[in-house]
């Protein structure tokens, strides 16, 4: 039999792509939705900034207002999908401080400020809901937060951001250089007109960011994940790359390294085509968890888009109205191990080293040299002839030092047997 529990008052802050899903689901599922509840979800109210911006879908105009904190005073749950840091923070502040849980998929407010609002939201007893802050519609950061937390998780690697994932996708399967499959993905709505969080990497860093503090129970700030982009990767690498074997993926990777801390960093990584990643076409994202007791996990599918990004959101509505019901303080953030967050100069792996050299006797050996007494071993090296009469290397190295690889890098810059070290790439899931 159905709670007689009053209607559960769900206050939406913004009406985007994702938000007017969000409503429109609410609204036409609210039946469905009260069964799995145990009470009416009733949406009372929707923030904006422009009462008269079009509207993904067609939702009741007395909904629409643009006193944002009317909404949230009103409210027992709110959905904050404005994105950005403020006035996102502020209006997340005062919901929790008012009562409210607050559900939000703002993923630069959650890297930037989750300690600050965990800690609130636990003086509060109240919860912070965010599964859709990272990879969309995929189930990643309840797995991570509740499912394997009695597990070791030692890494997660995955392709978390779908607008970079596309661009690297095309210029795979039709030899594109980057600038026309980035013109493809604007024209096909997957990159925004100012591409910049996406194409350089920010996006994918503060995602890291939040999947490193839950898998590793410890704070790390955006700032400590290193970050590069993919606007440097060239038709010619990705052809080069596919010869070799390998896909190029932009990747978020955070892992526990031999000090005892940890390194999250996002950047262009070579992965063998045989690995589950490589796979990973189009705008989708997929994460890799790597833990000691559950083995290797992977969570696929549609990293964005509104109706799949609502999905995420209305999960974590139902979380929030059984708490409701329920009572009971909220589900605490576990930052407790305190792993310390390390540069990339910590990490160990193999890199592939693209070089224009001199076509002269004695270059290789030379070559060889320099990555020897750096104490840097190279497993096989492709020679081929590159414009200028000079010669392309194409090495792979073993495992070893980001440390040694810049300095490697460094003395190979200075050596006037080098034309130009035309690329320098990490390789993964060997």
């Amino acid at each position: 039999m159905q709670s007689a529990y009053r209607p559960i008052r769900i206050g939406l802050l913004g009406a985007g792509s994702v938000g007017s899903q969000v409503a429109k689901l609410l609204i036409e599922n609210q039946s469905e939705l009260a069964k799995r509840v145990g009470a009416e979800l009733s949406l009372t109210g929707i923030a904006v900034r422009d009462l008269k911006s079009k509207r993904d879908a067609e939702l009741p105009a007395e909904l629409f207002t643009t006193d944002a904190e009317s909404v949230i005073l009103g409210s027992d749950i709110v959905i904050e999908l404005i994105g950005g840091i403020e006035p996102a923070k502020t209006w997340v502040m005062q919901a929790l401080n008012s009562g409210a849980d607050v559900i939000t998929a703002n993923k630069a407010l959650i890297a930037a400020c989750g300690p600050e609002l965990f800690a609130l939201a636990d003086q509060l007893g109240a919860q912070l809901y965010f599964e859709a802050a990272v990879a969309g519609a995929i189930p990643i950061i309840r797995p991570l937060r509740e499912s394997l937390a009695g597990d070791r998780i030692d890494r997660v690697m995955g392709i978390v951001n779908g607008t970079t994932n596309f661009i690297l996708d095309r210029m795979e399967s039709t030899g594109a250089d980057f600038d026309e499959a980035l013109a493809e993905a604007t024209a096909l709505g997957y990159a925004e007109a100012d591409p910049t969080a996406d194409i350089e990497g920010f996006d994918a860093a503060s995602k890291a960011a939040i999947l490193a503090s839950l898998a590793f129970h410890s704070e790390v700030p955006v700032e400590k994940v290193h970050r590069e982009g993919i606007t440097s990767v060239t038709a010619m690498q990705i052809e080069t790359a596919k010869q070799a074997g390998y896909a190029v993926k932009l990747l978020a990777i955070c892992e526990r390294v031999e000090s005892g801390g940890l390194v999250a960093r996002v950047h262009p990584t070579l992965i063998p085509l045989e690995h589950p990643l490589a796979a990973v076409r189009g705008a989708y994202n997929a994460v890799f968890v790597e833990a000691q007791s559950a083995g290797r996990l992977m969570f696929y599918g549609a990293g964005a888009g509104g109706p799949e990004t609502a999905s995420a959101i209305l999960g974590d509505l139902v979380s929030a109205a059984k708490r409701h019901l329920a009572g009971g303080p909220g589900l605490a953030d576990s930052t407790h191990a305190n792993l310390e967050a390390l540069p990339v100069q910590f990490v160990n792996t193999r890199f592939q080293i693209t070089l224009e050299v001199r076509d002269k006797a004695g270059v290789l050996a030379k070559i060889a040299s320099v990555f020897a007494g750096h104490g840097v071993s190279v497993e096989t090296v492709q020679q081929s002839v590159a414009p200028n009469n000079a010669a392309l290397l194409t090495i792979m190295t073993h495992v070893a030092s980001e440390r040694d690889l810049e300095a490697v890098v460094a003395a190979l810059e200075a050596d006037d047997s080098v034309v130009l070290v035309a690329s320098v790439i990490r390789v993964e899931g060997l």
